[in-house]
């Protein structure tokens, strides 16, 4: 959802991601490929694969300094989105080799991971200097013949305080698991939430709030309060505010009862906007809970791909 406060983010955490950095703990990563994603052939252990590799990659060349692992997963003609890095497998590891010598203690903590079609969505709080909070980060990667061809990424610096008390990753609706749930849901959860997106945040309409989410509703962007009337009061400011705002949707993907839209808000005509992606948590048949990832849109870029 839309920011109320200016994003800024630190150079270091932006290098962070365009070198597609990260790691998950390995007690994160193991339940994102235990559930359902693993109990079968075909398609879902072709997501789980793409998970898992998107894991490794980050792990390796955040953590590690890996350069091999981008060479057995990356396709030399890799597409980069974030705007500090150009195209290019070699770029991601000569990045990977100069960020790990000087950060070696830099984490990439994987909070959540999906897959749909041939994409990977991984949510991780990236923390350059131990001790400090970070950054909040959305990866999405899409394969082609079984590696990483394309990269898009927002990530935003994680604020001291919240408006609700909620931290930016933590699951706090029940079940309070960090994995998706059962393949299944995901074709019905992922309508549910492009109808509601349209109806509230492309077209306006608060009244959807009442239609589409759970009273209960758990917000996780810092700046709006928890529940429907926190929604209500959050985003009627920031409609007011911003009349003129358009929201161009660019990509969804769904795995279970997760959701996430990859968009670009754009306050008003001839500005450049945010790049955000929204992550929906849908129980039920209600979203319960969200998560997002604001970056500022810059003026010049490294690639010619734009962050869309």
């Amino acid at each position: 959802m839309p920011p109320t406060t200016p994003v800024r983010r630190t150079l270091v955490a932006l290098a962070a991601s365009a070198a597609l950095l990260g790691a998950a703990v390995p007690a994160v990563a193991a339940p994102h490929t235990a559930p359902a994603a693993q109990a079968g052939y075909g398609d879902s252990a072709r997501l789980a694969y793409q998970k898992a590799v998107a894991v490794r990659v980050l792990k390796g060349v955040f953590e590690q300094g890996d350069t091999k692992v981008v060479d057995r997963f990356v396709r030399p003609d890799y597409i980069q989105h974030n705007p500090l890095a150009p195209d290019g497998a070699e770029t991601l590891k000569n990045l990977a080799t100069t960020v790990h010598q000087q950060l070696p203690d830099a984490q990439y903590r994987v909070q959540r991971v999906i897959s749909e079609g041939d994409l990977v969505l991984v949510h991780s709080n990236v923390v350059m200097v131990p001790g400090t909070k970070g950054s909040a980060v959305f990866d999405i990667f899409r394969f082609q013949g079984g590696k990483i061809a394309e990269h898009w990424d927002v990530g935003q610096n994680v604020p001291d305080t919240t408006a609700n008390g909620n931290d930016m990753f933590s699951t706090v609706s029940w079940p309070r698991a960090s994995w998706p749930a059962p393949g299944f849901l995901t074709a019905y959860n992922k309508k549910l939430v492009v109808t509601a997106f349209d109806q509230l945040i492309v077209k306006k309409d608060l009244s959807a709030l009442d239609r589409y989410w759970g009273p209960e509703y758990e917000q996780h962007n810092p700046n709006i309060a928890n529940g429907v009337a926190g929604a209500k009061a959050g985003l009627g400011a920031y409609f007011k505010a911003v009349p003129q705002l358009r929201v161009e949707p660019k990509r969804v993907i769904a795995e279970g009862d997760l959701v996430a839209v990859h968009s670009n808000y754009i306050p008003a005509p001839g500005e450049r906007g945010q790049a955000i992606v929204d992550l929906f948590r849908v129980v039920g048949g209600k979203i319960v809970e969200h998560w997002d990832v604001i970056q500022d849109v810059p003026a010049t870029s490294a690639n010619d791909n734009t962050m869309f």
